[in-house]
């Protein structure tokens, strides 16, 4: 959870910038914030530990801080001010940001696809979200519990989700030219790219977001897979929670209570 929180703090402040940060930017910048991806991610991990509708609980966050920094996408907003939000047919990459909670509270394979699913569909109700979402939940779960290898990885992505993940290079090329792109189609491989190309936990993020574009989701979707394989750095966690208003932090607390991973900070 931690892991999609500190990639999006992290990238906020270049997801519309032309170009990528330069090499050995500052991580925790004055100008970083949380956004929506830090907003659903904590409204998914309340649902599920307070057993409440997934479409309840993201109403409630979302109307709790209804004006995140770089703010909602397009239809996601739209879906935030129906009176009774009905699903629609979207495959943004805000389906595969807000899953990593499912990757760690669901400890059977076939349960994690279920709720990765049902958690999606409420407000994207697109083969193309449902596939972007149940991909990282479940890269999340084999991670922590099969430690899946890296060279594992591209073919299990392939074979059981259908994705083809490109070359880094290519994705840096596209990046550089101020590309930008958020859907699931193009953000969940691009994001499990940088992801197998890290040595660290900091490295994936730097990477993630160096590569230009969504740097907040992109980054937080590699986040939320890098935390599942590396050991996050506890500065990294201290920083990232001076950004965090106590609600979250409550929630986040009573999280890893739940995982069994101890967090001091």
């Amino acid at each position: 959870m931690l892991g999609a929180i500190i990639g999006d703090i992290v990238g906020s402040p270049y997801e519309f910038d032309q170009s990528a940060p330069k090499a050995g930017f500052t991580l925790f910048a004055e100008e970083c914030s949380y956004t929506d991806d830090t907003i659903c991610t904590v409204a998914i991990a309340d649902a599920i530990l307070r057993m409440r509708p997934y479409q309840e609980s993201l109403l409630d966050w979302c109307h709790r801080y209804p004006n995140p920094m770089n703010g909602y996408g397009n239809m996601y907003h739209s879906w935030l001010q129906e009176k009774n939000p009905l699903p629609q047919s979207s495959f943004g990459n805000g389906a595969a940001m807000r899953v990593s909670p499912i990757g760690w509270l669901f400890d059977d394979f076939h349960d994690v696809l279920r709720e990765s699913k049902r958690c999606t569909e409420v407000s994207h109700c697109h083969s193309e979200g449902i596939r972007g979402a149940q991909c990282i939940a479940t890269l999340v779960y084999w991670l922590r519990t099969c430690r899946i290898t890296k060279d594992e990885i591209e073919h299990a992505v392939k074979s059981r989700f259908g994705y083809d993940i490109p070359p880094l290079k290519d994705i840096y090329r596209i990046g550089s030219q101020g590309h930008f792109d958020s859907t699931c189609q193009e953000t969940v491989p691009w994001a499990i790219r940088c992801f197998l190309e890290s040595e660290s936990f900091e490295d994936a993020i730097r990477i993630a977001v160096g590569a230009g574009g969504d740097t907040d989701t992109k980054a937080a979707i590699c986040g939320s897979i890098a935390e599942a394989y590396y050991e996050v750095p506890e500065e990294l966690i201290e920083q990232a929670y001076e950004y965090l208003p106590s609600d979250m932090l409550r929630v986040i607390d009573r999280f890893y209570d739940h995982v069994g991973r101890r967090i001091d900070s």
